[in-house]
């Protein structure tokens, strides 16, 4: 009758929640999204479409925005007497590579990528938020917000538990009574989101440290 989502995540891949979110609208049920600790970047991006939002007051949300970072160790490596020869097909192939810092040209691309990510992601929460993209642009630059803030702004609903997540969702689907919950057994938002079925802090930290570079991310760090 009804989906309650428990989400406990500071975000990840922005192609992985495009394709959550995906699979969400294709669901002819109410979906109630029960934030925990942290819902942010990409966790909110999965949470903008649910049918209504339910926050914790000092849940993490927000973070809404796009990273995509690169190291440069060409100091380290010279200090090191390391030289690299590239062969490479194309002007950007070897674009991040961390023996190199990015040129002028990598920088405008990486803006375009990033710029588009960005404006993806601001759609999703000002057409699930039923807000102006507007209003959203002057939200999203990247800050936190706690579950009582994020309600005062529009991007959450109501603030309640779990339990109140599954009684506005029996609600919504029109269950009288006392709902009977069942627990779906399938793939954890960490695998998801991070492709780990490890805790969600523990994924987050595998995650975030081994692939922090060059990789575009929707992440609250």
């Amino acid at each position: 009758k009804a989906i309650v989502m428990r989400i406990n995540s500071p975000g990840g891949s922005p192609a992985s929640a495009e394709e959550i979110v995906g699979a969400m609208k294709k669901i002819d049920k109410p979906i109630v999204i029960s934030m925990g600790d942290v819902a942010a970047s990409a966790a909110y991006y999965i949470s903008a479409p649910a049918d209504k939002i339910i926050a914790n007051p000092d849940t993490m949300t927000g973070s809404i925005g796009v990273i995509w970072e690169f190291q440069n160790r060409s100091k380290f490596y010279d200090k090191e007497g390391t030289s690299f020869y590239i062969a490479k097909s194309g002007e950007l192939k070897d674009m991040g590579g961390d023996w190199k810092g990015l040129s002028d040209e990598e920088k405008q691309y990486v803006d375009q990528v990033i710029t588009d990510a960005y404006n993806r992601f601001i759609k999703e929460v000002a057409d699930g938020r039923n807000l102006s993209l507007g209003k959203v642009k002057d939200l999203a630059d990247g800050r936190i917000y706690t579950g009582a803030k994020a309600k005062e702004l529009g991007l959450v609903d109501d603030l309640g538990s779990l339990d109140d997540a599954i009684e506005i969702a029996a609600r919504l689907g029109g269950i009288v009574g006392k709902p009977e919950v069942g627990y779906a057994n399938r793939p954890s938002l960490s695998r998801l989101l991070f492709g780990s079925e490890k805790t969600d802090a523990s994924a987050f930290t595998s995650y975030f440290f081994d692939n922090r570079f060059g990789r575009l991310l929707s992440i609250y760090h």
